[in-house]
């Protein structure tokens, strides 16, 4: 016969059971945070590290409360779309992109997944969203309007080589949904400068040397090297070759920082840490579509003095003043 003392605790153990195990089972997961890549691990090495630290503002560690899986295109953008397929094959519950070529393959690929732009060119002017107040749909994240930012270099570069008529702009075809509005923005602003403007299309690091080689050529005298997820990774080889040839560069603050004359733009870095926001508001349940995509406030103008004085070159205190980084 079974006691009632028995009976009370039987039934006690089978009420607890469920709200206690539903408890342990929701702390135990471990969500899976997809990361689609347009470049190179190593390429983006700093921007990883921030994202990291981002996800650790907010509690998640990977291998412990998150696991993170990395695909990779090394600059190669053809290869994206399969790598956005492989991603929700293997059901990860986010993606974060990094550039407009990931996060449009990441669109293409799923309705469903949210998808946390880390980084990406104007979202409005490529088609990601209709809004960036209230983007809809599977996509958030961080955006910037990279045309203003384009032209803006090239009023420094002018201010730095008042002389300057004959400019190239190294561009990427494979990216061009993103980057031609910027490179209409440079010609608009470098025609109203009487600048004429040579662009350069490369693919990547293999077109590299004979691009350099065409510029010396043409007599140009001074490059501009639009944003993109490749020309980010490959920074330290453009700058070193522009050097090489004695022409003064400008473009992304990375590459006044890997040895290119003058930099100006957003703080990649920051851009990639706030990406924890989101990642954050969206496993506690918040739809991708409710949260406002946001743009950078800060900008960061790179001066690197080293390079100007073997190029001989005198930087305007005009352009000192707004310095927010110098490199002596």
């Amino acid at each position: 016969m079974i006691s009632r003392r028995r009976i009370v605790i039987a039934i006690g153990a089978s009420t607890l059971a469920t709200p206690f195990g539903a408890l342990a089972q929701q702390q135990a997961k471990v969500w899976r945070i997809g990361f689609l890549g347009s470049s190179s691990a190593v390429g983006m090495a700093g921007r990883i590290e921030a994202l990291k630290v981002g996800l650790t503002d907010f509690g998640y560690i990977d291998g412990k409360n998150i696991k993170v899986d990395y695909r990779w295109a090394d600059d190669k953008y053809e290869r994206l779309a399969a790598l956005a397929a492989d991603l929700v094959r293997e059901q990860v519950d986010l993606i974060v992109t990094h550039g407009t070529p990931g996060t449009q393959s990441a669109k293409q690929a799923t309705t469903s997944i949210p998808i946390v732009m880390a980084l990406s060119g104007d979202a409005i002017a490529t088609g990601l969203v209709a809004s960036l107040a209230k983007p809809g749909g599977n996509i958030t994240g961080m955006t910037f309007f990279d045309p203003e930012l384009s032209a803006k270099r090239i009023d420094v570069l002018k201010d730095a080589l008042p002389n300057l008529r004959r400019l190239a702009v190294i561009t990427n075809p494979a990216n061009s949904s993103a980057t031609g509005p910027s490179l209409r923005a440079i010609e608009s602003a470098a025609a109203s400068m009487k600048v004429n403007l040579y662009e350069y299309p490369v693919k990547g690091p293999g077109a590299f040397a004979d691009a350099f080689a065409s510029m010396v050529k043409n007599r140009i005298e001074a490059v501009a090297v639009l944003q993109d997820p490749m020309t980010v990774s490959q920074v330290k080889a453009l700058a070193a070759l522009g050097n090489d040839n004695r022409l003064p560069s400008i473009g992304f603050p990375e590459l006044a920082e890997a040895g290119g004359l003058l930099g100006y733009g957003v703080d990649g870095n920051a851009l990639y840490r706030r990406a924890g926001y989101f990642v954050d508001r969206i496993i506690k349940g918040a739809k991708p579509g409710d949260l406002p995509i946001e743009q950078p406030t800060k900008f960061e103008m790179v001066i690197n003095l080293k390079t100007a004085k073997a190029l001989g070159i005198k930087i305007p205190q005009s352009i000192m003043v707004q310095a927010t980084k110098v490199i002596e």
